[in-house]
């Protein structure tokens, strides 16, 4: 589905969007979403090193405000919001998007044990994706909670998830071994619902966005890493705009309607029209990736070193 193909939503025109990590995947994304709707947007992000022409695309145009912001930093955050009211005057929406991922923090292949972090990895994970999350709520959510309106939404991740088997709950893929960066999106997910009830009686809605397994900036390297190491490729991706039409309606919502929800987004997508995974599938992966996805899904022969290899 292409960005100019979304269903309009006329209540977001003119309204204000926060995006952090707004510069890739996802991020970008939300941006070329909001702007689609004819929101304004308030893009920021740690770097903007190599999508530069994305950034003079957003400086251009009267509609958005990109800015360096590091999430972990109060004074960056304080300038970016002192440059949004200054520009804007408001806040409608806020997307805490930007996340410290695993692969950046342990190593390229993103997996290792809990034993074998430090604490200083926890550290910079909460860092980012808590307490950065925080940080930038405590800031932007001023003129929602003024206004008695508005909308945050904070995205974690499938493998927070536990479900419960004969009265004892257990996790839904805890083999991904993505320690300490899991434990931050449950803390992150936590956060939410106790913050979409303290604010409900301001009117503002906290949600919360379960992507499906997509193809964000650091796919391509992560994947050749982990084929370099003797794993499979894993699953194919979907194309980071599978997020928006979740996104866009959550962004129109206040606390009278949606408002203290965590949502899978490919399942949400299927149910309400959007298609499932074959419709958002990624099919522009690189030649190599491509190969190594064929032959992970090629059919085993007898005799061959698949079937005789442990």
């Amino acid at each position: 589905m292409r960005i100019d193909v979304l269903p309009p939503h006329p209540e977001l025109e003119g309204r204000v969007a926060v995006v952090t990590g707004a510069a890739r995947g996802m991020g970008r994304a939300y941006v070329e979403g909001f702007l689609a709707a004819k929101a304004r947007v308030v893009a920021t992000d740690r770097t903007w090193a190599g999508v530069e022409d994305f950034h003079r695309r957003l400086d251009a145009s009267p509609e958005a405000l990109a800015l360096d912001v590091d999430v972990t930093d109060d004074r960056q955050i304080d300038a970016a919001f002192a440059a949004t009211m200054e520009r804007f005057g408001t806040v409608d929406v806020l997307i805490n998007n930007a996340a410290l991922l695993q692969m950046f923090l342990v190593n390229k292949t993103g997996r290792t044990t809990t034993l074998e972090t430090s604490d200083d990895d926890w550290v910079k994970s909460f860092g980012v994706n808590v307490f950065g999350a925080l940080k930038v709520t405590r800031r932007f959510i001023r003129p929602m909670i003024e206004k008695r309106r508005g909308s945050v939404i904070n995205i974690v991740s499938s493998g927070i998830l536990a479900f419960s088997h004969g009265g004892a709950y257990a996790a839904l893929r805890p083999n991904s071994r993505e320690m300490p960066y899991m434990a931050s999106k449950a803390a992150l997910a936590t956060m939410s619902f106790y913050l979409a009830d303290e604010v409900r009686q301001h009117n503002v809605a906290v949600n919360i966005m379960i992507p499906g397994h997509t193809r964000g900036s650091w796919f391509d390297d992560t994947v050749r890493e982990r084929i370099a190491a003797g794993m499979a490729p894993g699953r194919r991706p979907v194309v980071p705009e599978h997020m928006l039409p979740l996104a866009l309606y959550l962004a129109g919502q206040d606390a009278t309607g949606v408002t203290g929800r965590m949502f899978d987004v490919m399942t949400w997508n299927e149910e309400h029209g959007f298609g499932g995974y074959e419709r958002w599938q990624d099919l522009s992966l690189p030649e190599d990736i491509e190969r190594a996805f064929a032959s992970a899904s090629a059919p085993i022969t007898p005799g061959s070193s698949a079937t005789t290899a442990r």
